[in-house]
């Protein structure tokens, strides 16, 4: 199941106005050229920010992503023709050999599932070229994040062109050992219209996931910190052989 923040095409369509400092991806930029990536797989995509912004830089790019909406909203955008778009996941890819497979933005702990998971690092790692790399961050559980996650904090008004003035919260649901469940508010002006999205992520500590590389043939180079968020993410560097 997809959530609806991402698979509702009117919630789409607003994603990227809704969170639009995307400065986060910065820190990926700067180790795509570290690395010399000339050929990047972006998991879980989105709304293809990310994809385009390697694109601009002249590296092939195919990027995935289980959302229908999310992916029309990539593709609907100037220079998108220059990024191959696959509506699925890290099991559905053609034969691929890039430099680097990135999932940004919290995508690998919206990977719930733990089957899902272990098939997501498979299908990256077959992805990957030899001595390739799989660069992806996730939430320090330590650092309890969803304790700031109401509506108090979150609640705001922001207008997007054309589509008028849209309120949007959040809500925590649950905490069950390491899946944390929260809700998404948004109500349109426009019309009144009130549309809501469940979404749960799995807050893997530090070992776990370098466990799971492991067992995939994957190699730890390294784990840094996120740039703009310094001692609340893991961000994982990891190499296929």
């Amino acid at each position: 199941m997809v959530d609806d923040c991402f698979a509702h095409p009117r919630l789409a369509a607003i994603y990227d106005p809704l969170d639009p400092d995307r400065s986060d991806l910065d820190a990926y930029l700067r180790m795509a050229e570290e690395f010399e990536a000339r050929r990047v797989l972006d998991i879980g995509c989105g709304t293809g920010v990310f994809a385009l912004l390697l694109a601009d830089r002249g590296i092939e790019v195919t990027g995935v992503d289980p959302a229908q909406a999310s992916v029309d909203v990539a593709r609907s955008k100037p220079g998108s023709g220059r990024v191959r778009w696959i509506c699925g996941d890290a099991t559905d890819l053609p034969p691929l050999r890039v430099d680097l497979a990135t999932m940004t933005a919290n995508v690998a702990q919206a990977i719930a599932d733990p089957q899902t998971w272990q098939k997501t690092l498979r299908g990256a790692h077959e992805a990957l070229r030899p001595g390739g790399r799989l660069i992806f961050e996730t939430r320090d559980p330590s650092r309890r994040a969803w304790e700031e996650w109401t509506r108090e904090k979150s609640y705001r008004v922001t207008t997007i062109p054309g589509v008028g003035s849209v309120e949007s919260w959040v809500q925590l649901l649950a905490v069950s050992g390491p899946l944390v469940t929260f809700r998404w508010t948004y109500r349109f002006a426009a019309d009144g219209q009130v549309l809501t999205s469940d979404s749960t992520l799995r807050f893997r500590g530090r070992d776990e996931v370098e466990r799971d590389l492991g067992a995939h043939g994957y190699v730890v180079d390294g784990v840094r910190n996120a740039p703009d968020r310094p001692g609340r993410e893991f961000v994982f560097l990891a190499r296929r052989p």
